[in-house]
């Protein structure tokens, strides 16, 4: 697995390109589609019946199949590990733009 030096970033745009860079992958990127698509659909579940079981799959679809990303496709690290925050924000935003096709898979 490639150990690449990460820098802290000063903005979400800043870190929103290495993001990207850290996406080559076609199969990573369809990984992380399908378990935010997973994960939407869990948070209606979790909206149309109150219970918290879909709030954990949700959580489990959008993370575990981006992690299986990274780690089997990309051979790298999620940025989720060192920015959870801009991290949570780049995938749902990559999300729109691969559905817009501003970024293809």
């Amino acid at each position: 697995m490639a150990v690449i030096a990460h820098k802290a970033h000063a903005t979400f745009t800043e870190f929103y390109t290495d993001y990207l860079s850290g996406h080559t992958d076609r199969t990573s990127r369809e990984l992380h589609f399908f378990g935010s698509t997973l994960a939407i659909f869990f948070l209606i579940a979790l909206v149309l019946t109150g219970n918290v079981v879909w709030l954990v799959a949700a959580a489990l679809s959008f993370y575990g199949f981006a992690w299986i990303g990274h780690l089997m496709f990309e051979k790298n690290r999620p940025a989720s590990w060192r920015q959870p925050f801009y991290s949570f924000a780049a995938a749902w935003l990559m999300y729109w733009q691969l559905l817009t096709g501003q970024v293809s898979f």
